[in-house]
């Protein structure tokens, strides 16, 4: 857990779970106990959401439900099957959105010893997401299909409370777009009604420190680059 400073303020707190909190690809087996994962849960239930909706639905597993889940992912008729989402994925990463994703990669690649251009390699790192990236506990995120984009910004605000509130508790996330692709899949797996649309899934637990994938951080853009000021 996270501990500040006795006169630090909401702000620096904040700060500090903003600044500390990354994007984990090693994990340790150790389960995260229950009362911590459900006080995670209720933190992010205090997300705002459009007209209060709420639309996201939640499904966590414990360490073995992890495991059988992870096996099945490496079945063949989920290995070898064809993408299949329910929400699209970008279309493109152009300009500087492809510039931000290389550096991200190209960060990854090194801190795992992949040397650029092996492709064999990097796919095998890829394969990670599948494996949840060794982590005990998944947390699958869904939406409602009749709220559309709203419903989906609400979970995206969801997804990111989770992570800060794991992150103030010690638990450490990766959230996985990589999931989705999976989600015909997923939707049976779980036994999810048509309405429901899965948005992502968030792999947590505790972070292994010697692992290499977990010494790289990645950078954000100046305010200069993201903010326009109107003064008038």
């Amino acid at each position: 857990m996270l501990t500040e400073p006795s006169n630090s303020t909401p702000a620096d707190n904040f700060e500090t779970l903003l600044q500390t909190r990354y994007s984990c690809r090693g994990f340790l087996a150790r389960p995260v106990e229950r009362d911590v994962i459900e006080q995670i849960l209720r933190m992010a239930q205090r997300t705002a959401s459009w007209c209060n909706s709420q639309p996201w639905q939640v499904i966590v597993t414990t360490p073995l439900a992890t495991e059988r889940l992870r096996q099945a992912m490496f079945g063949p008729e989920v290995f070898r099957a064809a993408d299949s989402y329910d929400i699209a994925p970008p279309q493109a990463y152009d300009g500087v959105y492809r510039e931000r994703r290389r550096e991200c990669g190209l960060q990854l690649y090194e801190s795992v010893g992949v040397t650029p251009g092996d492709r064999e390699a990097s796919a095998r790192q890829a394969l990670e997401n599948l494996r949840f990236f060794g982590a005990p506990h998944m947390a699958l995120v869904t939406t409602e299909a009749v709220l559309g984009p709203y419903g989906t910004a609400d979970c995206g605000a969801y997804v990111s409370n989770f992570m800060l509130a794991a992150r103030s508790l010690g638990v450490a996330c990766i959230a996985q777009a990589a999931l989705a692709s999976r989600s015909a899949f997923l939707r049976s797996w779980f036994e999810l009604p048509a309405h429901r649309q899965v948005f992502c899934g968030i792999s947590f637990g505790y972070e292994d420190p010697d692992h290499p994938a977990n010494r790289f951080r990645t950078s954000r853009a100046s305010l200069d680059q993201s903010v326009q000021w109107v003064e008038a």
